[in-house]
């Protein structure tokens, strides 16, 4: 079994580092960064969408469990990646097929499809 306890932390980890590296590659699938190896920009919506989730799902699930500072930057980071979210899906052609067929409509069944 490993453990853990016994391996030395890194000075430089901490919750605020996490959440700016999981912006940083939703910036990366916006479009807004370049891919670290090979510098070059692409738009991948629904990879964004889904660090984007990822970030809303750590927000709901530390709730009460961060310090103030941490909670705003997450609830910070999350408000702007949505928005750029929304901007570069409206731009994206074809790229908003995906995410539009989540929507749940009254004329369909109640099933949630990852």
């Amino acid at each position: 079994m490993l453990s853990f306890l016994c391996m030395a932390q890194d000075p430089n980890t901490s919750f605020a580092s996490f959440v700016m590296s999981l912006a940083a590659t939703a910036a990366v699938h916006l479009g807004d960064l370049g891919d670290p190896m090979t510098g070059q920009t692409h738009v991948d919506v629904p990879s964004a969408g889904h660090i984007i989730d990822l970030l809303a799902m750590l927000q709901q699930k530390t709730v009460n469990n961060l310090d103030p500072e941490e909670a705003q930057l997450l609830e910070q980071v999350i408000y702007e990646l949505r928005l750029r979210y929304i901007e570069v899906s409206k731009n994206a052609p074809g790229q908003g097929t995906k995410e539009e067929s989540r929507i749940i409509t009254p004329d369909e069944p109640r099933i949630i499809v990852p």
